[in-house]
């Protein structure tokens, strides 16, 4: 935005020399301001304000009349009929003006009600014969960011601090009943219980951040679904047959899509882990794959079942979130992080797929994912009921 301001300011005092600044003059009606002409500005002027396709810029008179305002401006609220807003924007570049210095402010714009306040940061720079030139830059989605960090900062903070304090206390038990055998032992047991829960929270931690720094879809390559299927599944054959539990795998075979093929394994094995985690013991999870049709585009289908507790309407929509967990108690005893399924969100979004979810207390639940598929002739058209 520096650069832009500068280069525009620029062109902008380049206008004053010869005849141009009489001539901008006549056709700005800056001389006379009850002048029925609309007020425009140059067109050099004009065109590079409108090929700011992400940034909102304003050029307002010296009597507050808006003399040209782009696209943006008038889609990020800053920019309404034939004046400027909203009011603190306004009380700003009347200070520019008279102070002649350029400054940079945080604003809060809303566009419209119903609408989410829009936070922007804005450029205000003084030009010629009382002009005022004004940028504003959407901050919103950088807030957001922002917020998110400091929030998954502290949550990482809180749930490192449970099994380290967990560990310490029994270590300090483990001194006290040191001429108890048996008390070691048992506090020994609950110490690797730990120290197992630490390694899974840490691994996942490190695996979202991975994921994080890496674009699946920069150079993908063709990912064969059966393969990522029985990886997926033989990763969680271990903890499926403690619980005396079926993994059933069913559909269309030989589907292709493009993408990574060990994100995709870390996808689907979190959702059969989480179904795992959540259904009762000899329950049966179901796998099933198939190629549909979503607005003309081919898609594959990956659907994870349980007959598990299932999941209150309440709290579907907050089971992506990191450390969100929907039975606490549940998934502490069984070493979960709260991150698998923020962990398969990203996957599937930085796949270009989405993720949803159809739950019932009680009945269990069904995640379906869909993600863009290489070439293949689809065989059903998406839209059907859940089974």
């Amino acid at each position: 935005m520096e650069i832009i301001l500068v280069a525009l300011i620029a062109l902008a005092i380049g206008l004053s020399h010869a005849p141009v600044v009489a001539w901008l003059r006549r056709r700005t009606g800056i001389e006379d301001v009850l002048n029925t002409e609309p007020p425009r500005v140059h067109e050099q002027l004009a065109v590079a304000l409108d090929v700011l396709e992400e940034t909102a810029a304003v050029v307002v008179g010296p009597h507050d009349e808006l003399f040209h305002a782009n696209a943006q401006a008038k889609a990020f609220g800053v920019a309404r009929g034939t004046r400027i807003a909203p009011d603190l924007l306004l009380d700003e570049v009347r200070a520019v003006r008279e102070s002649g210095e350029t400054r940079r402010i945080p604003l809060s714009v809303r566009q419209e009600i119903g609408v989410p306040v829009l936070e922007v940061r804005a450029v205000i720079a003084p030009l010629i014969d009382g002009m005022v030139l004004v940028f504003a830059d959407d901050s919103s989605v950088r807030q957001r960011t922002d917020d998110i960090k400091r929030d998954f900062i502290a949550n990482v903070s809180h749930e490192l601090k449970t099994p380290v304090g967990a560990m310490r206390v029994l270590a300090e038990a483990v001194q006290q009943a040191v001429d108890d055998p048996r008390a070691v032992e048992r506090f020994s047991e609950r110490m690797i219980s730990e120290a197992d829960r630490l390694n899974g929270l840490v691994a996942q931690i490190i695996e979202l951040s991975r994921l994080q720094s890496h674009d699946p879809l920069f150079l993908p390559g063709p990912v064969n679904l059966d393969e990522v299927l029985a990886t997926a599944i033989d990763h969680c054959r271990e903890l499926a047959d403690a619980r005396q539990m079926m993994l059933n795998v069913s559909g269309q075979s030989g589907l292709c899509l493009p993408g990574n093929t060990e994100q995709l394994v870390s996808a689907v094995e979190n959702l059969v882990t989480n179904a795992i985690t959540y259904s009762e013991d000899r329950a049966r999870v179901a796998i099933t794959t198939r190629m549909v049709v979503v607005d003309e585009e081919s898609m594959v289908e990956i659907r994870v079942a349980d007959n598990g507790i299932g999941i209150s309407p309440e709290e579907q929509q907050r089971v992506f979130e990191r450390f969100y967990r929907v039975d606490d108690a549940r998934s502490r005893a069984s070493g979960g992080s709260g991150l698998g399924l923020a962990i398969v969100k990203h996957i599937v979004g930085a796949h270009g797929g989405t993720i949803s979810l159809w739950s019932s207390p009680g009945q269990g639940s069904t995640f379906t994912i869909l993600l863009p598929a290489l070439a293949a002739e689809p065989e059903v058209t998406a839209g059907e009921g859940e089974p």
